[in-house]
Order: structure tokens, then sequence, then C-alpha cells
């Protein structure tokens, strides 16, 4: 049997449409357009229902063949989801309140799709976290209300089943899966107090004794939680807006790991710098990071926190996994130039890097083999449109937005697991009528009066770092504990810290050994000359040093580099000293 083919959603100001796709994306038969504007758009969590609001009504239709399943008369309404199999339809409408009516309407409504009627009207006055989050069972669905969790059971949201309060809880995550669910919670510090998220299974909520596992940390005015698909660990990142310190704009992030056996860590970065972008795999074993400031790095790190794969640096401050988990997409969107690098997560070898300047949304299609990328407004309101990519880098279907039209969003449809199997990775370029767009490789701006000279350190404006494989033993090397890796930036850093006071205290420790000290300097008979032979040669090992570290990729000073620039001249005078001799 053929596996089916995907819609894709298009929403913009011209009104909302349905298209088969991919590679070409031609319109969906089955669905009518609708032309008025549409304020949200959201598909089932299986791919069978879509609806949308249109300022004036709520509709829901099945994707196979556009028949109407409901219509509720809510003009107002901003956002609207699914519930995971499809019972209940959530819509949330901006709160407000009037002088007759100070308390204002419930804005958040529970609608039971197979009869229609309304199951609970709720207060929500945030539009963060505004949607109930259930379990893929339905079993279980909990939102926040005043610093305390409210769980319900099998939909009924007449009564509350259980609670969990915690003093000023601000962020929950619900495990994804079904029985047993696991709740994520963060509860932030205050008056010196640290930071700290639990987890919790339902419905044991004791106390801090029944946690599964418990992180604390300082240095959090937000956190983002991400489970993994099976439930064992989650990610936590947590943010500042300011950096005390001064060395970033984004403020200062850190990440930490727990995991429901109780294991919770740190996980180690390798820069300094923002995080921008966290993505678990598929297969639940692994996760990546786009990190540090640019160029960033990317690495993929194991269950233990350790790393496995380091990409080096680049151009990239996104991280998107396929479907599947067997490709793995870096990319640098917004204020970057729109490079993408497609990588073979198996063999960790690059397939292709294309590029899509000035996108603002990307997306894997369900079926592992295709993406979108799109220019969307209001965060561009000029060259709006989307393409459908092959990963090999090759632009399959293009489509530009008319004149004096806007385009505000493409979502692909959602798939139950296993409806597209993984297919071998391509290395050679899908064939495509509008070509590919395979970045050339860029050269850095030279000032005139370097450009007919040789490259060296000094004129380049990063220092790029290749990709290089760390699992143990990848490279014939052993594997560092964290504590010796951690011991041994100490030494680096206090390392360099010397060279920066003292650039001349290069010279390594001199080795007790009865060898070396077996060893006299000979003299030339005139103590004025030994003296200065020894301080040229000592000049000459300290730029012996300076190389050696410069090879290992170490930034090095510029009052060090004009050092090195005189070996050929230092390397003259020994030699004029020693024929005196």
């Amino acid at each position: 049997m053929a596996p089916p083919i995907p819609i894709l959603a298009v929403r913009g100001s011209d009104g909302t449409v349905l298209l088969r796709g991919p590679p070409n994306c031609e319109k969906n038969a089955d669905f009518q357009r609708d032309p008025r504007q549409s304020r949200y758009v959201a598909f089932s969590k299986d791919g069978t229902l879509f609806a949308w609001c249109n300022g004036e009504k709520v509709t829901v239709v099945k994707v196979a063949d556009g028949s109407q399943v409901r219509l509720f008369d809510l003009p107002k309404t901003a956002m609207l989801e699914f519930s995971p199999l499809n019972t209940v339809l959530a819509t949330w409408q901006v709160y407000s309140k009037t002088q007759d009516n100070p308390q204002g309407d419930a804005n958040l409504q529970l609608w039971d799709l197979k009869t229609g009627t309304c199951l609970k009207a709720l207060y929500q006055k945030k539009v963060q976290g505004w949607c109930p989050s259930w379990s893929d069972d339905e079993k279980i669905a909990v939102r926040s209300v005043n610093n305390e969790l409210h769980f319900f059971e099998n939909n009924d949201f007449i009564t509350i089943a259980n609670k969990l309060h915690l003093q000023k809880v601000s962020e929950f995550m619900l495990s994804p899966g079904s029985q047993p669910s696991k709740v994520a919670v963060y509860v932030p510090g205050s008056k010196g107090a640290p930071s700290f998220v639990r987890l919790y299974q339902y419905p044991n909520f004791g106390g801090p004794t029944c946690a599964l596992a418990n992180k604390s940390f300082f240095k959090a005015d937000r956190v983002t939680m991400l489970w993994n698909k099976k439930a064992t660990a989650v990610l936590v990142q947590a943010s500042i807006e300011v950096d005390k310190t001064g060395a970033s704009y984004y403020g200062e992030q850190t990440l930490h790991y727990l995991a429901t056996n109780g294991e919770t860590s740190a996980v180690q970065l390798q820069k300094n710098g923002p995080i921008y972008d966290v993505a678990w795999s598929p297969s639940s074993t692994e996760f990546c990071v786009v990190y540090g400031f640019m160029p960033a790095k990317a690495t993929v790190y194991n269950l233990k926190c350790d790393p496995v794969f380091d990409f080096g640096t680049g151009p990239r401050n996104a991280v998107y996994y396929s479907p599947q988990g067997h490709i793995l997409v870096l990319a640098g969107f917004g204020n970057l130039r729109g490079q993408m690098e497609v990588w073979d997560v198996k063999k960790w070898k690059q397939v292709s890097k294309p590029q899509a300047p000035d996108s603002t949304h990307f997306a894997w299609c369900p079926d592992g083999e295709h993406v979108v990328t799109s220019t969307c407004a209001p965060r561009l309101r000029v060259s709006n449109g989307y393409k459908i990519w092959h990963y090999t880098g090759t632009v399959l279907y293009k489509q530009d937005t008319p004149t004096g039209t806007e385009l505000w969003e493409t979502v692909w449809q959602p798939f139950p697991d296993g409806t597209f199997p993984e297919r071998p990775v391509k290395y050679q370029a899908a064939p495509s009528e509008l070509g590919s767009t395979e970045a050339k490789p860029a050269q850095a701006y030279r000032p005139p009066a370097l450009r007919n000279k040789p490259v060296t350190a000094s004129s380049k404006l990063h220092e790029e770092e290749p990709p290089q494989n760390l699992r143990p033993g990848a490279t014939g090397d052993k594997q560092l504990s964290k504590t010796a890796l951690k011991n041994q930036k100490k030494r680096e850093a206090k390392k360099a810290a010397k060279q920066e006071i003292n650039p001349d205290a290069l010279e390594p420790q001199s080795d007790p050994s009865p060898a070396s000290s077996a060893q006299p300097e000979t003299s030339c008979g005139d103590p004025e000359t030994d003296k200065k032979i020894k301080n040229v040669k000592k000049k000459l090992k300290a730029i012996d040093e300076l190389k050696a570290l410069q090879a290992t990729g170490k930034p090095i000073q510029k009052n060090q580099l004009e050092k090195m620039e005189k070996e050929a001249q230092l390397m003259k005078e020994l030699e004029d000293l020693q024929l005196k001799v």
C-alpha cells in the first residue's frame, strides 16, 4: 500500500487553502478554499481533521473529503486546539471585561466534537499556556490555575480529580505518550533561594520525597522544558534576561537534564555564549544543542550528557531532526543568511548545504524526504512565499505570494508514527527544474592591504572549527571524564591568563630529570655574548611554544603574533652571534 500524500495548509491575507504535496503543491479539490482571512488554523494530532477561525465562525472539516464536522458561531476566537483523540476542541478568545460586566466572560471553551455541546467554559486571561494538556490516551488533562495544577480525568472538566500545589509554580509540561503520565514542574527562585524543576508521576504528589527527580539551579528568570518522545527524560533550558558580566546581549542561558530514574546533570557546553536551540532525536537517546557566540557550535549529546559528535562552528541558530530521526538539519535563520547544513546522523556525514535566505519558518514534511521554508509576515512583509525542498538541496516547488497579499503561515498535516518508514539517505541531488541553491564557499572580506598577501591567523575574523566525532575510540584517543574535562579547561584557562599577563612567560618548567640536567650549556668564553645567545634562544623557544599553541586552535594575542613575526630576525641574530664565537 502506497503511503498517503501529505497536505500543506497555507494561511494568508487572501484566505486559507489546503495543498496536496510534495513534490508539487496542487490545490486539494476536496477542500473548499475559504477566501476570508483566518486568525488561526490547526490540524488534529492524527491529521484527519482540520479547523480554522475566520472572525465569523470556527469550522472543523475532515481532511480526506472536505466534509464539515462542526460549525461553531464563535466570531472572537483567536486560537484553537484538538485533544489527542479528537474528542474535544478547545477554543480561546482574548479576555475582556466591561463596566456592565466587570467579571468578564469565560474565554476558554471546551467543546464536545461529537455532540457540539460545550463541556466547560473557563477563565484563562493569559495566552501563554492557554490550552489544557492531555495525555495521548486522554485519560488525564491538566491546566495551571493560581499556583496549582488541576488534573481532570476522562475529559470530565466539572470535577477536579487531583491537585499539585507548589508555591509560585509558573511552568509545567505533561509527558507525551499514555499511562503512566509524568509531569515536569518549574518553580522560580526567590530571596536567594534557587529555582528548581521536579518530575512527578501522576497521581503521586505527596511532596518532594515523591518526586522522580529534582534539579535546582540559579540564574533562571524563565525556563523552557522539553520531554523526549519516550518520556524518560526532560531538558530544561533556563535563562536570565540580563547577563551581569556584560558578556552577552542575549542574557545568559544554561541547560539541565533530568531523567525519570532520578539522574540529573548540568549539560557542559564547550563554548561560551547563548543557547539558540535544543532538540531531542526521535530515538530519545540523543539531543542536539546549538550554542555559543557566532560562529556557533552544534553538538550532539547522549543520555549521560557526554558529547557524541561536534559539528564544529558555523552560522547557525536552529536544529531540526527529521520525523524518522535519520537526518538532521542545522540552519541559520532570522538575522543570519539562511544557510542549511543537512547531515546523515548515522554516518555523521554532510549530505548538502543549501541556502534559503530571508526564511522565517522551516518544517520537515512527515515523509522525512522534504522540507518547507517560508517567508511570512509580519516578520517580513516583502518577498513572501514558500519553497518545497528535497533534503539533498534541490528546490522542487516554489510559490511567490502575489503583490498586495501576505503569507502568514504554512503547516504540514501530521501523521501517526510509522506511517512513513525511514528510507536510505541519498547523497546525489534530486532532479529538479528549479535547480539547487548549494552554498558556494564564501570568502571573508580582506582589506586591500592584505589581498595580495598569504592568509595568516591574524587576518582571519574567526577561527573555524571542523566537525569531529567525539565517541570513545572514534579517533583512537581515550574519552576524558567530565571531571578530567573540567580540570583540563581550568588548566588551559589558567595558562592563557598567565600568558596574557606576561606573554614572555611561555618557557615550560625545567625537567628535573638527570638526562636533561646532564647537558650543560656550551660557552664561547665571552660572558656578554653568552648572555645574548641565551636570550635569543629563549625568545625562539617562546615562539615555538606559540606555534604549538596556535596549532591547537587556541586564540593568539596581538602582541604574541608580533613576536612570532620576528622569528626570522631572531634566527639571523643568533647566526651572527654564533659566527663571532
